[in-house]
């Protein structure tokens, strides 16, 4: 789809949080309650120092009053830093859900708003999987590995400044110990980062094979493919094992280096503490807290090389989802900068279009041509000869390598989506239908449609007693892409869905193509209504559709070959048409 973008984990982030401008509200005081809430960790160990050199071991003896304040004091800051680490939580839970979903609507409405090329060049999977698996790996990040790196950070800091405060010496002898762990755990980071994109890479196409094998359950089960498909199946999971393994034994050794560190400097740390407090550097309380602060100083460290794993992981995710939202729509939508259709009729204008699919040859080429408003056209032409590539660009799903479509005199690339989707309606071969009732599907191109002008629209089209015999009438469900009807009554739907759009251009793409002839004459009947008195252009694959059009234009090999009405070009025996239409008088015989 896209150059994979290489880049570090910090520019990856910086990038992200220019996206996610949502994370930044109250930051400030989020960070302040992280800093109260880090503090309260080192008084632990000061309350132990001084309790140890204050009270238990005071000149005159054991001071019980002393340990007691120092106790209350240190219970105190305790529950303060407590609260302040629970607000921190809060506000970082809740901060990072309305950020990451307003980064997975972002990323949603950018992928609705490539070309329909751009989204078949990649797998539904992998696409869906940009804006579910991989946002879900930053949230998850964000309130898990987040939180922890923020306390931690600031953990790590003020416990350095205590134990420097208590004795530089130990201080230097701990960083000593952790300083070959620091460039080792740095070495792997970048392996981490390969290893966790192969990751998410290899997760996008496991849900792309899966959902694919769903969809098409019906095809492999006719053709008793099941094996080759679980075989595929089998593959894209255990390719995701491997990578999975591949990066987890990357963070075991990164884990590991950080434990053998922690372990040497306590030792370490024993040790030049005994020999400092021989000489009187040292007292015991202080040895003791030092003790309780290099275990507070390890805690991050070993922390951090868990939290790496995830790290590693959400800063892929985030590079995928960063990939998608850096791709410029080549149909873009020029906006409030655009020229809306201008009202009334809407004519139709080709000034020498051609087109081609990204390295691939020419598919349409040289078409010039000119359709009158409310005129019905038919286009015609073998399989391949470029009529569905005519449909996608009149509707602008697609623009032209070469070349201008207008309608009525302004430009397509100049109109705004809102003005374009409003005034020209396609429906598509396959009458796509969403996972709702017939009712909905039609409400869909006019939410505020009322039960009686559904059951008009119905009725206009002559359909009211095909949908009185649906098994609920309009409130039966169509299942998912709109299984549980056939396809003929699929597209029955979509006509009338069509119909209530009110669209001044209508586009129809092989409406009554695979349909039994009762279906057929249902949809001839229901297109005479939804055609009538409006601009349409019908790609179509049974001829009695060019029939009853007011012209035939005729594509072969990507270019405009004939033009005229049906009972003219049907006489003209030397020509495409006449030879389409006996083959298809013989085919329906």
């Amino acid at each position: 789809m896209t150059a994979v973008r290489e880049e570090g984990a910090l520019a990856t982030v910086r990038r992200g949080l220019v996206l996610s401008p949502e994370l930044r509200p109250g930051l400030a005081g989020t960070l302040a309650l992280a800093t109260v809430s880090m503090a309260g960790r080192v008084a632990v160990p000061i309350a132990v120092q001084q309790g140890i050199d204050r009270g238990i071991r005071a000149p005159g003896g054991p001071d019980l009053s002393i340990v007691v304040i120092i106790v209350a004091i240190t219970a105190s800051v305790l529950v303060v830093s407590t609260t302040c680490g629970y607000w921190m939580t809060r506000r970082l839970f809740t901060v990072s859900e309305t950020a990451l979903g307003a980064l997975r609507s972002r990323t949603f409405r950018h992928i609705h708003d490539l070309s329909t090329l751009h989204q078949q060049s990649e797998r539904r999977g992998s696409l869906v999987s940009r804006v579910t698996g991989d946002v879900d790996q930053i949230s998850q990040f964000l309130q898990t590995g987040g939180i922890m790196l923020l306390l931690t950070s600031g953990q790590l800091v003020v416990t350095t400044v205590v134990m420097a405060v208590y004795s530089w010496q130990l201080t230097l002898v701990v960083f000593a110990a952790f300083l070959p762990a620091a460039v080792v755990i740095r070495l792997f980071q970048r392996r981490l980062a390969a290893a966790y994109r192969t990751v998410r890479e290899r997760t996008g196409v496991m849900l792309g094979t899966i959902g694919e094998s769903v969809v098409g359950a019906t095809v492999i089960r006719a053709y008793g493919v099941a094996g080759r498909t679980e075989k595929r199946q089998d593959a894209a999971i255990d390719g995701l094992r491997v990578a999975q393994q591949r990066a987890l034994r990357t963070s075991v050794i990164s884990f590991s280096t950080g434990e053998l560190a922690a372990g040497l400097a306590l030792a370490a740390v024993v040790v030049v503490g005994v020999l400092l407090g021989v000489d009187g550097g040292l007292t015991v309380g202080e040895l003791t807290a030092f003790l309780f602060l290099v275990t507070l100083f390890i805690q991050p460290v070993q922390i951090a090389t868990e939290v790496l794993n995830e790290a590693q992981n959400a800063v892929a995710g985030w590079r995928r989802v960063l990939d998608v939202l850096d791709i410029e729509p080549d149909v873009a939508d020029p906006g409030e900068h655009g020229v809306p259709l201008p009202p009334g009729p809407l004519s139709v204008r080709f000034h020498d279009v051609a087109y081609r699919y990204p390295g691939g040859p020419i598919v349409l080429s040289g078409v010039d041509l000119e359709i009158p408003a409310r005129t019905k056209v038919a286009v015609v032409g073998e399989t391949g000869s470029g009529k569905t590539t005519f449909a996608k660009l009149l509707t602008r799903l697609m623009d032209p390598v070469s070349g201008e479509v207008t309608l009525s005199g302004a430009a397509l690339t100049a109109v705004p989506f809102v003005s374009l989707r409003a005034r020209v309606v396609m429906v598509p071969q396959d009458g796509f239908l969403f996972d709702a009732t017939v009712a909905e599907n039609v409400r869909f191109a006019r939410p505020g449609l009322s039960d009686d002008e559904l059951r008009g629209a119905f009725a206009e089209l002559g359909l009211a007693d095909w949908a009185a015999g649906l098994p609920h009438g309009t409130d039966t469900p169509v299942g998912e892409r709109g299984e549980a009807l056939s396809v003929g009554e699929r597209q029955l739907v979509a006509l009338v869905r069509a119909y209530v759009a009110d669209p001044d251009l209508l586009v129809l793409d092989e409406a009554t193509s695979a349909v039994d002839p009762a279906t057929e004459v249902r949809l001839q009947r229901a297109l005479d209504a939804v055609t009538r008195g409006r601009t349409t252009v019908a790609i179509a694959h049974r001829l009695s559709t060019a029939e009853s059009a007011d012209e035939v234009i005729v594509v072969d090999a990507g270019r405009v070959v004939q033009r005229g009405p049906h009972a003219r070009l049907v006489t003209e025996t030397d020509g495409i048409y006449a030879k389409l239409y006996a083959s298809w008088l013989e085919q329906t015989r």
